[in-house]
């Protein structure tokens, strides 16, 4: 593990949950620094759900031609290492601390020349991130947005392609209460003449999206107009596609992930490769790169006999998508949830989102500071009718688990668990699996 220092120096920084919008801390910090993220060849996500799998297709892609990258995700779901990888690989216990130290001496300086809030957890991982992908160094990175995107500390470079995936109502405290004010926040990564890819996106998003892309005079290629999955089948393991765009197409595309969603993401994601090159990627090494391609808490199996899957999803819109792929792709007689949700999430709305979804749920909550607790959970499902046949509350992820598993010895084969409502939750349980529960 990193040494616990450091961990106490990240986590005594201004939470990224929280955001102080301005990009001159993060400018300030990087000058510093040299400004490590100058020179460096970047494709840019932002939006509202899809963006780390998007991300981590675009960084597969790229590493198909041989060039070395650098991906930055968020959030992680064990630990911030994962948010920094060189060539798929979470950078090294010690070379996070060796980032680390480097961007550290400078952090009190700029916490007392810039007024209204000091340098925040998500601006110095950002910092080590360039940091990192300078000194290796990498050909191109894969970088998401963390919140927003027109204040994000990411926003600090001109990249090659800009991409935005669906955008809906979610952080509306900080980014607006309506999907239009959440686009004007979004689009504030598109930059003037640089392409932009964007996802299926609801008709208020997309009017602010393209008057954007039209005042940068940015080249725009949208999913449904100018690139699209012509083709879809559903089958043991994954999906079948075959994606069209300006560069041609591309047919017979294995995804071994689930969902319409993650069509969609593997669409947008390789047509934003296609433009970084601004030609078609060789139809052979595309196959490949789809066919090995995984997404860590996004429908992910962890384990068969029961089947027990974690998914991210943590607001209306992703749950939506994620209830979905479990419909499509799992034929489960009796389904398990297991729910755990941070307190700022729109709860309420998740949960008549989940009304009658599942046979069995199982309410908890997560080690995380910001988690609803269990009781308050419980309170809130109380008040909604025919939630499910079945509710069960435990004190903890590892408790609410173990239920599970012995819930779906009694039903037999037939029933699956699902762990949904946090990245957080689906890391837990993830460690708890990986770990044989302790046993």
């Amino acid at each position: 593990m990193v040494n616990s220092d450091v961990m106490s120096a990240l986590a005594s920084r201004w939470p990224e949950n929280k955001i102080n919008p301005s990009l001159d801390r993060i400018k300030l910090l990087l000058d510093y620094l040299g400004n490590p993220q100058d020179g460096l060849k970047a494709i840019h996500i932002a939006g509202t759900n899809g963006k780390t799998s998007t991300s981590r297709m675009i960084e597969r892609l790229l590493r198909s031609l041989d060039l070395r990258t650098g991906l930055y995700t968020s959030p992680h779901l064990v630990h911030p290492r994962e948010r920094i990888s060189i060539d798929s690989e979470p950078i090294s216990v010690k070379n996070f601390e060796e980032v680390f130290n480097q961007v550290e001496p400078f952090l009190e300086i700029v916490d007392e020349k810039i007024p209204g809030g000091s340098v925040t957890f998500f601006e110095v991982l950002t910092a080590m991130a360039f940091v990192s992908f300078s000194d290796t160094p990498v050909d191109v990175i894969s970088l998401e947005v963390g919140m927003g995107g027109r204040w994000d500390a990411t926003n600090v470079l001109t990249p090659m392609v800009s991409v935005i995936t669906p955008i809906d109502l979610d952080h509306q405290e900080y980014l607006g209460n309506t999907v239009e004010k959440i686009a004007l926040e979004k689009t504030g990564i598109i930059k003037e003449n640089i392409p932009v890819i964007v996802s299926n996106q609801s008709k208020d998003a997309a009017k602010i999206i393209l008057a954007k892309a039209i005042e940068n005079n940015s080249p725009i290629m949208r999913e449904g107009i100018e690139l699209d999955v012509l083709e879809r089948s559903v089958g043991i393991g994954g999906q079948q596609l075959t994606i069209a765009n300006p560069y041609g197409t591309h047919s017979e595309l294995f995804l071994p992930l689930f969902g319409k969603h993650q069509a969609s993401n593997a669409a947008v994601s390789l047509t934003a490769v296609e433009a970084f090159l601004d030609r078609q990627i060789d139809h052979d090494l595309v196959q490949e790169a789809f066919a090995e391609f995984s997404s860590p808490g996004r429908l992910q199996i962890l384990k068969r006999n029961p089947t027990i899957v974690i998914d991210a999803a943590h607001n209306p819109s992703g749950i939506k998508a994620t209830k979905q792929g479990i419909t499509e792709s799992f034929q489960f007689d009796n389904l398990i949830l297991i729910l755990a949700f941070m307190g700022d999430k729109d709860v309420n709305q998740i949960l008549e989102e989940l009304k009658g979804f599942a046979q069995v749920v199982i309410l908890t909550q997560t080690n995380s500071a910001r988690a609803l607790s269990v009781v308050d959970l419980a309170k809130k499902v109380k008040n909604i009718s025919q939630f499910a046949t079945r509710i069960e509350s435990s004190d903890n992820s590892a408790e609410a688990i173990k239920l599970a598993i012995d819930i779906a010895k009694d039903l037999g084969n037939s029933a699956g668990i699902i762990a949904l409502g946090s990245v957080v939750l689906a890391g837990e349980i993830g460690l708890l699996i990986k770990g044989g529960l302790n046993k």
